[in-house]
């Protein structure tokens, strides 16, 4: 069963829904309730994340950065990284090449 287009529960307070990705690139929406956290980890994809509502604070190879609605940030690859959503959020995130741990 495809969970493109579906809403799912990534960790507590957190819902994505991955879109219909391209060839070599693709989007997800991520939910975020007050306070819940992102946990750290690295992929091999590079990643953007715009900050549709609220404001999120990333930690990236151990460098913290707030980012509010309308800003973006990027995260290279291997980067760990984690957030904490600072105030209730969503992001759109970006990933290139496609992550396909996300699709199955």
């Amino acid at each position: 069963m495809s969970k493109i287009g579906q809403w799912e529960y990534a960790e507590p307070g957190v819902r994505r829904k991955v879109f219909q990705p391209g060839t070599g690139l693709m989007m997800m929406e991520v939910q975020f309730e007050k306070g819940a956290e992102g946990y750290e980890h690295s992929h091999i994809h590079e990643q953007m994340s715009y900050c549709i509502k609220g404001k999120i604070a990333f930690r990236i190879a151990g460098k913290e950065t707030i980012i509010s609605e309308g800003e973006t940030i990027y995260i290279p690859s291997n980067a760990k990284h984690g957030v904490t959503a600072l105030e209730e959020s969503t992001l759109l995130d970006t990933f290139t090449p496609i992550r396909e741990d996300l699709l199955k």
